[in-house]
């Protein structure tokens, strides 16, 4: 079978800087793939090189089998709304209908098949009822919301996302977390960064980076102590029995998501797949 994405000893620099050492990992399709890792471990980098939009310096990279520019129109990539300036004067129905734009063109008129596709996005991520407000009056949640809407909207076998779930309301979360597993279950490669690691070990399969490649597998295997270790360094320590603390400015906790001491230390309980057996 055709890899999802299939990268092999892929190197990205900037001027001097190596934001990506050489790496080498494979997704399947219809797996749902956490990347993992702290700021500025290269998770944006290896979206942005699945996505075509960054050239890896050295090594090779095929999406569906081909390079990623030629395999473009055939995945969606959802930012996170934060990096999105929120007082553009346009309607939440705009900016979902902008996934459709890839098979319209910027200036090419929706036709029943591409008002159908909108219409199931918005009603999937629960947002048909803010169709007419604009971004600036959203939560941050809903934008968010909003967003995924418009990868979903767009044709596509690869989806993915840049920390969809960092920072959201409980019900926001809720329902973009129940969309990527869909979207899974359907055949699509979900590809998500993340600095949660209870995110990360619902996943199938976790890629762990530190400016590289440090380990590829499933998330009983990478979510290991040995691991993490290596990944977060200074910003990882182990506590009592089997209970791990984090320690990463990027972290931002949410109530009710799981366990939190105070604003920079997130403690994952026992039990949660997070500590070695």
């Amino acid at each position: 079978m055709t890899a999802a994405v299939e990268a092999s000893g892929i190197e990205v620099a900037y001027g001097d800087h190596r934001a990506l050492q050489a790496s080498t990992f494979r997704f399947e399709p219809g797996t749902m793939v956490a990347l993992i890792g702290p700021n500025g471990s290269g998770k944006s980098t290896v979206l942005d090189v699945i996505a075509g939009l960054v050239r890896p310096s050295s090594g090779r990279i095929t999406v569906l089998g081909v390079d990623p520019a030629v395999a473009r129109r055939r995945l969606a990539y959802v930012v996170q709304s934060r990096k999105v300036n929120e007082t553009m004067p346009v309607t939440v129905a705009e900016v979902v209908q902008m996934g459709r734009y890839p098979a319209t063109g910027w200036f090419g008129r929706l036709g029943p098949d591409d008002r159908r596709r909108v219409a199931e996005a918005m009603g999937r991520l629960e947002i048909t009822d803010l169709a007419t407000r604009h971004l600036r009056e959203l939560s941050g949640g809903e934008r968010q919301r909003v967003f995924v809407a418009q990868g979903l909207a767009q044709d596509h076998e690869v989806l993915l996302l840049d920390e969809p779930l960092t920072g959201l309301d409980m019900v926001s979360a809720s329902i973009i977390e129940t969309i990527m597993r869909e979207e899974r279950d359907r055949g699509t490669t979900v590809v998500f960064a993340t600095h949660d690691l209870a995110e990360a070990a619902r996943a199938d399969l976790v890629v762990a980076l530190a400016n590289r490649c440090v380990a590829v597998g499933p998330p009983a295997e990478v979510l290991s102590v040995d691991v993490l270790q290596a990944v977060y360094r200074h910003r990882f320590v182990e506590v009592g029995e089997g209970v791990v603390v984090l320690d990463d400015a990027g972290h931002r906790p949410v109530a009710g998501r799981h366990v939190h001491r105070d604003r920079t230390i997130h403690t994952e309980p026992p039990g949660s797949g997070l500590h070695p057996e």
